[in-house]
């Protein structure tokens, strides 16, 4: 099974699917798309290709049981981040037991992991269907996670990001917000009739840094500390004029049960504070995008199942653990289906070098061939 992993691994990180959404002119999915759907094919597995955005495709993959049985998903994405500065980004080089390229780490390895893993569960004789979900996008929108779960049903989904073979059963989320500060544009010769928003952003700079501080006082078991940060800010046309706006964007990382709604109101009460110190402040603010957290219970079957399956291979029970990233686990979860996350290990992640472990590879693979025994019957 190794010598087919690293082969495997190898040939998905040759193709280039660097998201265009995040380079423009990036190759995007449509390539690796009709690898993995040959590929499949070849196994004698069943295929179907989602593209409902065109030039954005994501593939269906599904080992069809005899029927009876509980669907388990195995969720992998196909798009990388850039290579700006990688010499051999896409030529895998092995060393040992780490391959190297764009994408080994995150996460061409995990999307190998789950082909092979739904082509041994085909030849197992399980009564459910074990389906893989090769998703477009997740560095960017997760488009193809979403399109797959507008058609598809599962009673149970392993999302296969790098997780050193840890089993992660919780992430935090993300709010991307904007707050504006409106000032009066006038020639810096006349301070009479300018009011400068930039300066004017200052004590809302001070308040974020107050409220960061203040977030440092909760904290989750397995995510720590929520926290918000000033991500970028723009304004002013020149030297010799006062700016009319300050754009402050922010980024807030959620814990599990925050939600959008509610950091929302958690910046609208930092404005209004920032107002009553500053009655000639005009602010407003506005979100972007939000991305939920995910969380599971250790308790629950599919985490137990998975860490029997696990302890199998190993001899021992994962470690049972968070993310601090985001991933396509959360718009799973949110769909009703219990999902834990786990992946090999490496490291260089959106790093100028990458690798990933091919024996962890291995054994993430034939722990995902014991979760599909137990769950599919």
């Amino acid at each position: 099974m190794l010598g087919e992993l690293t082969a495997l691994t190898s040939e998905l990180v040759a193709i280039d699917s660097v998201n265009p959404s995040l380079v423009e002119g990036g190759a995007g999915e449509g390539r690796i798309a009709d690898f993995v759907a040959a590929w499949a094919r070849a196994q004698g597995l069943a295929v179907e290709r989602l593209e409902a955005v065109p030039g954005r495709p994501s593939v269906l993959v599904r080992a069809r049981g005899s029927g009876g049985g509980r669907t388990l998903l195995l969720c992998g994405h196909t798009d990388t981040v850039n290579v700006d500065g990688m010499p051999g980004a896409h030529r895998p080089r092995v060393d040992g037991d780490r391959l190297y390229g764009r994408g080994s780490y995150d996460m061409k390895a995990g999307l190998a992991a789950v082909l092979v893993a739904a082509r041994e569960a085909a030849h197992a004789g399980l009564r459910g269907d074990v389906v893989v979900a090769a998703v477009a996008d997740e560095e960017y929108a997760s488009l193809g996670v979403q399109e797959a779960l507008r058609v598809l049903h599962a009673d149970a989904a392993i999302v296969t990001e790098p997780t050193e073979l840890e089993l992660v059963v919780a992430h935090k989320g993300f709010v991307w917000s904007e707050i504006e500060v409106s000032g009066v544009a006038a020639h810096g010769s006349r301070p009479h009739l300018g009011v400068d928003a930039i300066a004017k952003s200052g004590p809302l700079l001070a308040a974020l840094g107050a409220l960061d501080a203040a977030l440092r006082e909760r904290a989750h078991p397995l995510l720590g500390r929520p926290s918000v940060h000033a991500s970028t800010i723009a304004g002013g046309v020149e030297l010799s004029s006062y700016p009319a706006r300050c754009v402050v964007g922010l980024e807030r990382r959620t814990l599990p049960g925050e939600t959008g709604a509610e950091i929302e109101r958690e910046l609208e009460r930092l404005l209004q504070r920032c107002r009553v110190a500053d009655p000639e402040l005009v602010a407003t603010q506005r979100t972007l995008l939000v991305r939920e957290p995910f969380e599971i219970s250790p308790d629950a079957e599919l985490v137990q199942v998975t860490s029997a399956s696990a302890a199998a291979v190993t001899g021992s029970a994962p470690k049972i653990a968070g993310a601090s990233y985001w991933a396509d686990a959360a718009f799973i979860a949110a769909a009703g289906i219990p999902t834990v996350m786990i992946g090999p290990g490496g490291a260089g992640a959106h790093a100028l070098e990458e690798w990933v472990s091919l024996s962890d590879t291995e054994t993430l693979t034939r722990t995902l061939v014991g979760v599909a025994r137990r769950i599919c019957g």
